[in-house]
């Protein structure tokens, strides 16, 4: 069953470690299942191209699966896709979850083979699009990313589902929140969507609906330009899931 409107939940959360396994699915993961109106066993379709498809961190999610009874596949790039039709592929599946990892080389990928337009579609089908550092930074016009080495840089060439700019850890990483405004203040980026770890936003359509976090304390936050190269920077209400 899709979602009633095309969706997007960006994070800098939704893993946790589990109990008897590697990784659980936390909150954030768990709410993206809930906007895409699953019955019976969820599906989910996850995307590490990110982090270069690694094997191992498929194992542990597909173990998170079981845990939690959904259906966990994968959608590896690497060194090629899984399957000659991508876009039914994906469209089979109730939400899309996407790694964190470089997303720079993820952008470039995707353009490779083709995945803005399958993402798209799957967006505009219900499918719920959701993810975590670069894997929100993705759906956006662009954002600040370390993909390029340990000094901050902003992306530009994002999905550009949503028409912000994406700003990811921003309470964990110190360099994040300054970058963020230079970029905004800058007209590097537009108007910004900023979360710290753990904070989640959630979008339907291109309207941003609501703040929502899986641990205490993360919040989230709009930065916008002033009009003089500076910026104004706006805390949202966040909602404990």
């Amino acid at each position: 069953m899709p979602a009633e409107q095309p969706t997007i939940l960006a994070t800098s959360g939704g893993f946790r470690a589990g109990r008897r396994t590697s990784l659980e699915f936390g909150d954030l993961v768990r709410f993206a299942v809930e906007l895409s109106g699953a019955t019976g066993r969820p599906r989910l379709l996850h995307v590490g191209t990110a982090n270069g498809d690694q094997r191992f961190f498929n194992a542990h999610l597909s173990e998170a699966g079981q845990l939690a009874g959904w259906d966990v596949a994968h959608l590896n790039l690497f060194t090629m896709p899984p399957v000659d039709d991508v876009a039914s592929f994906v469209l089979e599946h109730d939400v899309v979850w996407v790694g964190g990892g470089s997303v720079a080389n993820l952008l470039a990928v995707w353009r490779v083979h083709g995945l803005g337009p399958v993402f798209r579609r799957a967006w505009e089908a219900g499918v719920v699009l959701g993810g975590v550092s670069a894997g929100a930074i993705c759906w956006y016009e662009g954002g600040v990313t370390d993909s390029f080495g340990p000094e901050l840089r902003v992306v530009r060439d994002g999905l550009g589902f949503l028409p912000y700019g994406s700003g990811v850890h921003l309470d964990s990483e110190p360099a994040r929140r300054p970058a963020v405004r230079a970029a905004v203040g800058g007209g590097e980026l537009p108007v910004t969507h900023c979360t710290d770890d753990g904070a989640g936003l959630l979008y339907r359509g291109v309207e941003l609906v609501e703040a929502v976090a899986e641990r205490d304390g993360a919040g989230a936050c709009v930065v916008w330009p002033d009009g003089s190269g500076g910026v104004v920077e706006e805390a949202l209400d966040v909602r404990r899931l």
